[in-house]
């Protein structure tokens, strides 16, 4: 369990963020530098160097987003260049992929954070440029949508029937967007392109399909949250054997016939029936999100989908018990390891109770989803104590800074200048083999990944901008106020 610093404040981090930026800075070069793109996007590091690993393409837009906020952090112009025209160049094939889940990873952390500096005036407004940021931000997302599975009015789970019983049945559609794998399937992680969703509605974008029929993404985003609510995040309500408060599933499958949910499962956990904690991380990041971007919203753009109150409800619900279980399951020093029952821990001992070590001979830690996770802790504790829950919300805002703590120093925090990655010990596919093994270790440990990168970055650009008192880090802050 992970032991909370209740006296870390953000100014305490101010030396460490001044050399992580230096340091992040660095490898950005580096693999600007040298990083051949004709091998494509490049996925993690193998002994040090960014390689890349053929399965979908879902990095880029954190290799070039990541330049974007490093210029945000620091000022310096040419990463703003790196970004900017990286994104003009390169990233077009992302925003019309039919073929991914990923519009939020790719489109948002690029066009939508370019959108967002000029919004702020960080960067000059270009009346040219803002359309085309917005173009791309409201086509990304109703391609996002395009990719849609429709479930019967039959599909819930009886274990939500008296909650779905507050809406009428004319409000009860259902769906979500699909993974890579098919109709079958919803990932956790897809939560997260639910912002592509939600920012092409507010930019006006009107997505129509068969028949001229127009198709609101709002409407959408907010059904794949509740289907990720209700699928995805476990309560300890008895849906099986494992089910406890906060456990989620990478994947739900469901019978594409009928509409009915089948059973949990997982890509690249250990099983369906654990908790793989990248996987965990994605919800503790978006369902907080997405709460606040609801705060930008009038309560009629709601009442359609239930009301405020009720969708409120069990977003919050489901950003609580995933933060909750987080907290649990973690050793004391916020860092996870990759799965919570990853079938080697308990050759670990008492693992909770100890910092993790990811240098051990039995099951990898993931870095990565400590990045991801810390930043879901934060925008939960600050959205809590701003709704005058302060100590519920304390606990989450000081868990979100003691992990941050963490990895901001050795052995998390990349200092060696030949090593292209800024975030050690991030893991990719356990169950496929495919993180580095180091010569003379049982396990794979001090790699990085796109994503655990960028997630560090945000997360260090979130908690600065506060310290500073600059605009709050937020998605939405690309759209006009």
């Amino acid at each position: 369990m992970i032991k909370i610093d209740y006296n870390l404040q953000p100014t305490d981090l101010n030396s460490k963020l001044k050399n992580f930026w230096e340091l992040s800075g660095q490898k950005i070069q580096s693999i600007e530098q040298n990083y051949d793109v004709s091998k494509g996007s490049p996925v993690f590091t193998k002994k040090g160097e960014y390689t890349t690993r053929g399965w979908t393409e879902w990095t880029q837009g954190f290799q070039y987003g990541s330049a974007i906020l490093q210029f945000d952090a620091t000022g310096e112009q040419e990463f703003l260049e790196i970004g900017r025209k990286n994104t003009l160049n390169v990233m077009a094939p992302h925003v019309s992929h039919i073929g991914v889940h990923d519009h939020g990873f790719n489109n948002v952390s690029t066009y939508g954070n370019l959108l967002r500096l000029m919004r702020e005036g960080k960067i000059a407004f270009n009346e040219w440029e803002k359309n085309f940021y917005e173009l791309a931000l409201k086509i990304s997302g109703a391609v996002q949508a395009s990719r849609w599975t429709s479930l019967t009015s039959t599909s819930l789970s009886q274990r939500n029937e008296a909650s779905m019983a507050e809406l009428s049945r004319s409000q009860r559609s259902e769906g979500y967007i699909h993974s890579f794998n098919g109709a079958h399937s919803l990932f956790v992680d897809t939560i997260r392109s639910c912002r592509a969703l939600v920012l092409s509605h507010r930019l006006g974008h009107v997505f129509q399909g068969e028949g001229d029929v127009k198709i609101n993404m709002l409407d959408r985003a907010l059904q794949h949250i509740k289907a990720t609510a209700d699928y995805s995040v476990f309560y300890g309500e008895g849906r099986d054997s494992y089910d406890i408060w906060g456990r989620t599933a990478h994947e739900s499958v469901f019978n594409v016939k009928d509409g009915n949910f089948r059973c949990p499962n997982s890509q690249q956990g250990y099983t369906g029936f654990s908790t793989w904690t990248r996987g965990l991380a994605w919800a503790m990041c978006g369902f907080p999100e997405e709460l606040e971007f609801l705060e930008t919203l009038e309560d009629t753009d709601l009442e359609a989908y239930g009301g405020r109150v009720s969708i409120e409800k069990y977003m919050l619900k489901a950003a609580q018990a995933t933060c909750d279980f987080y907290i649990e399951h973690t050793p004391i020093d916020g860092i996870p390891y990759w799965d919570t029952g990853a079938p080697n821990l308990h050759k670990l001992g008492d693992y909770l109770s100890e910092k993790a070590n990811p240098y051990n001979d039995f099951e990898p830690v993931d870095a990565s989803a400590a990045a991801i996770g810390s930043q879901g802790l934060l925008r939960l504790g600050r959205y809590l104590m701003k709704k005058g829950e302060t100590e519920t919300g304390q606990k989450y805002w000081q868990a979100g800074l003691t992990v941050l703590n963490s990895l901001l120093e050795e052995p998390y925090l990349s200092t060696n200048e030949n090593h292209q990655g800024l975030l050690l010990h991030s893991i990719y596919h356990q169950p496929n083999g495919w993180d580095y093994v180091p010569e003379g270790s049982k396990i794979a440990n001090g790699e990085s990944s796109m994503w655990g990168d960028y997630h560090f970055r945000e997360v260090a650009l979130y908690v600065q901008k506060l310290i500073n008192q600059e605009p709050y880090y937020a998605f939405y802050n690309c759209l006009e106020k």
